[in-house]
């Protein structure tokens, strides 16, 4: 069980998320399943399959990753992800910018309500 309730995760995953994403596919591409494997085990980062092929295809749309088709010995064929370019520079615009946001918080936290 994750602690906090399930709206506030949402509310938390909604701006990161798909940074989170950019960042699995900077050294690798990867099948979708692949992707909602790896954010998935603990529930935190996303907690079901259904959100992650929307915003896969607005990273898409939006020019931030490309898609190919592969046969798959498994079954039909399969959809993977690569980091394009425009990628690459949103990832690389968002880690200063994530950490100076985490650090904002962190501090908020950590000396408001009492505590030095």
């Amino acid at each position: 069980m994750v602690p906090g309730d399930d709206s506030m995760l949402t509310h938390l995953r909604r701006g990161a998320l798909e940074y989170c994403v950019l960042a699995m596919l900077e050294g690798e591409q990867l099948y979708g399943l692949d992707i909602a494997r790896r954010l998935t085990p603990d529930g935190v980062l996303m907690s079901s399959e259904g959100t992650l092929y929307p915003l896969l295809a607005r990273l898409r749309k939006a020019g931030l990753v490309s898609t190919d088709w592969r046969e798959s010995s498994e079954g039909p064929p399969r959809r993977y992800y690569a980091l394009t370019d425009a990628g690459r520079r949103s990832l690389g615009d968002f880690r200063p910018a994530w950490k100076l946001f985490r650090d904002a918080v962190d501090t908020a936290l950590n000396t408001h309500g009492g505590k030095p």
